[in-house]
């Protein structure tokens, strides 16, 4: 492999910007635009991500004045540039002459021309195409001056994480017979014997195509771990082209790492990225949104394998997909964006610089809103560069956690299939749950894959971690043996990796390690709960389990379980695994993450914060620490902190005044 140029290039400090498309505007209004860069200190953009059918108007046909001229004045301003391949909305004429390339839905549907994203990840029709048009961008614009990094494709799986097309059903196939070797091996780990479903040739598989009833599960679960691996294989051979042509330049994607988007495995794409890069947004109706932002932060801190990352997408106000778009409230985009610096990111960028006049984005908020430079949200935006420019000394710090929160995509696919106990289950909020306590609790927490080596976490917890792999439950197991409060929820150690359930008694995988046997699920009705012996309630789940070497924490006090465990642990070598086979309400929670922090010994970040201030540090080599603060209530509140307020540039003696809403950054003494 090439080595890589760290990223970013001669980008200083914290990068600020976000997407920009000049090719939407005249010549004046990009004139404008790069003063008004200026003043906002924007220092780095994306450029070009929807413009292939501008460059190649007709096949053959290139047209790159309008671009050439864009990077020059942007290099002139000192503006660096992440350039996209162009390659993520193919153009009217190639989906005309090829309709071949187009998605598919389960159901037989063509996703035709019209919006974006409308091609097949494994059509080697559309493949051939982006790699010529990827070929061309890189022979083009390599050497320019303000080429800081590659950006590939675009939010790849975002809308079509599954395509049933004839090509897709080739490459599944040929996926299928990589990882199987045999059609017997498939049939085995298909479970295929079961409603007359044995195949005799690989030939003879399709994808999971809409069918009568239930459709084979392990069938599913593979089909959705090929469209992850498809996707992340057109990334590659893109980016194999761009690192041939421009080997001094680094390459990425950007993710969508988020509690709401299931079908992309990031974890086992984070080895191919020079630098990870993600987009997030907030859900306005979520009156917690900032809880489920970090929780996305940490995660995509935790997939660049701690390394800083890129925040290549956000909102400066409303968006336009969901029900209601709510526009964000006075200091709302500089908790948003700090707090993602916070946990981890070396650049803040938006969807985009200035708003759109048409097309399906233009109630997008931007930089640049419609009403111009005379507004909230343009003057928040040179607020906010200058506030990023204050802070460039935390560039490269990393942050530090006790904590591990175990997040498996194969779980979260195979957990919410058909035919489960409960259609309640919803992963991202169970997951939510735990992460929650952890947040308010004031503890950061490193969101890890369940292949993630557990050393040095002082306290594990793994909700719903349905699917494990025999090596993944030692790996848990060696954890607790060494010393780490483990702790596990129910519907966690059920399956293998083909999604067979294991055989014994649940929680299968983890029966030893927690030392329970549960011998029938109880799942609760909607609208019904029971009581825990501590006086907390539970609903949604519970289960006959019975003690094998446990002791247990909580008891059901009423209901047809009434006695039996609900919460047990074990202790186990110099550590202790906790089994939770209930749904606690978030008071229930919260009491039992703390009392398995207070066994780990794991302390909050900043002790004695009023509910609902933030508080996150980042490390350098050196010793330097960085204290952020988040103030999400509208209180001003007291803080014992001395250092540096890097934002206001003072000295703080013994204490910081934190008024409601606002955020402070401290190079602590």
């Amino acid at each position: 492999m090439t080595t890589r140029q760290p990223w970013p290039l001669d980008v200083p400090g914290i990068a600020y910007g976000g997407d920009y498309n000049p090719e939407q505007w005249p010549l004046d209004i990009q004139l404008e635009d790069i003063e008004l860069m200026r003043e906002a200190g924007v220092g780095l953009l994306s450029v070009g991500i929807f413009s292939w059918a501008l460059l190649e108007p007709r096949e053959g046909v290139h047209d790159f004045a309008w671009l050439d001229q864009v990077l020059d004045r942007l290099h002139a301003a000192g503006i660096r540039v992440a350039l996209a391949t162009a390659t993520a909305s193919p153009p009217p004429w190639l989906t005309r002459a090829h309709p071949e390339i187009l998605p598919r839905t389960a159901e037989g549907t063509v996703l035709h021309q019209g919006a974006r994203q409308s091609y097949a990840i494994a059509s080697p029709v559309f493949r051939a195409y982006a790699l010529r048009m990827t070929r061309t961008m890189a022979e083009r614009y390599g050497d320019h001056p303000a080429l800081a990094l590659w950006h590939v494709d675009n939010e790849l799986g975002c809308h079509v994480p599954h395509d049933y097309s004839d090509a897709s059903a080739t490459a599944f196939r040929a996926w299928l017979e990589k990882r199987y070797g045999t059609v017997d091996a498939l049939n085995a780990a298909w479970g295929t014997a079961f409603w007359s479903q044995r195949y005799d040739t690989f030939d003879e598989v399709l994808p999971p195509l809409a069918a009568p009833t239930f459709v084979n599960p392990t069938q599913r679960l593979d089909f959705a771990r090929f469209s992850s691996d498809e996707h992340l294989a057109h990334y590659r051979a893109l980016r194999d082209v761009l690192r041939q042509v421009t080997p001094h330049v680094p390459t990425t994607t950007n993710f969508m790492m988020n509690t709401r988007n299931k079908w992309v495995d990031y974890f086992s794409w984070s080895a191919e990225m020079d630098v990870v890069a993600n987009d997030h947004y907030l859900v306005a109706a979520d009156p917690e949104a900032h809880i489920e932002l970090a929780l996305s932060a940490d995660l995509s801190r935790g997939v660049a394998g701690g390394a800083p990352w890129i925040l290549m997408e956000h909102s400066t106000s409303a968006v336009n997909w969901q029900p209601r778009n709510r526009p964000k409230g006075p200091g709302e985009m500089f908790r948003n964006s700090l707090a993602h610096v916070a946990r981890g990111a070396d650049a803040v960028m938006f969807f985009q610089w200035r708003q759109s006049l048409a097309g399906a984005e233009k109630y997008h908020s931007a930089m640049v809103p419609h009403a111009g430079r005379d507004t909230d949200v343009f003057r928040d935006t040179v607020e906010l560069g200058r506030r990023l420019k204050a802070l460039a000394e935390v560039r490269g710090s990393r942050v530090r956690a006790d904590v591990a929160l175990v997040f498996d995509y194969p779980s979260w696919w195979a957990a919410e299939q058909d035919g489960r106990p409960t259609e309640a289950l919803d992963y991202q909020s169970e997951l939510l749950r735990w992460y929650r306590a952890l947040w308010e609790l004031g503890v950061t927490a490193d969101v890890v894959s369940a292949d993630t080596a557990l050393d040095g976490y002082r306290a594990v917890i793994a909700p719903t971690l349905y699917s494990v792999t025999d090596r993944t439950a030692a790996r848990i197991a060696d954890a607790a043996t060494a010393g780490a409060s483990v702790l596990l929820t129910f519907l966690s150690g059920i399956v293998d990796e083909h999604d067979h359930v294991r055989p014994g008694g649940y929680p299968g995988a983890f029966r030893e390690l927690l030392g329970v046997r549960t011998e029938e699920f109880w799942p609760l009705q909607e609208g019904e709960t029971h009581t825990l012996d501590d006086g907390s309630t539970a609903d949604l789940w519970s289960e006959k389990t019975h003690l094998t070497g446990a002791t247990a924490v909580r008891t059901w006090a009423d209901g047809p379980l009434t006695g039996r465990p609900a919460v047990t642990r074990r202790a186990v070598g110099r550590g202790a695994a906790w089994y939770v086979a209930a749904r606690p309400d978030e008071d229930g929670v919260r009491r039992l993450v703390r009392s398995l922090l207070d066994e780990a010994g794991v302390a909050p970040e900043l002790p004695g914060l009023p509910a609902g201030v933030e508080a996150v540090r980042r490390h350098r080599p050196d010793g330097t620490r960085f204290l952020f603060l988040i103030n999400h209530t509208g209180q001003d509140v007291e803080i014992p902190v001395r250092g540096r307020d890097l934002i206001r540039d003072r000295e703080l003696a013994g204490h910081l005044a934190l008024p409601g809403g606002e955020v402070a950054v401290v190079r602590e003494d």
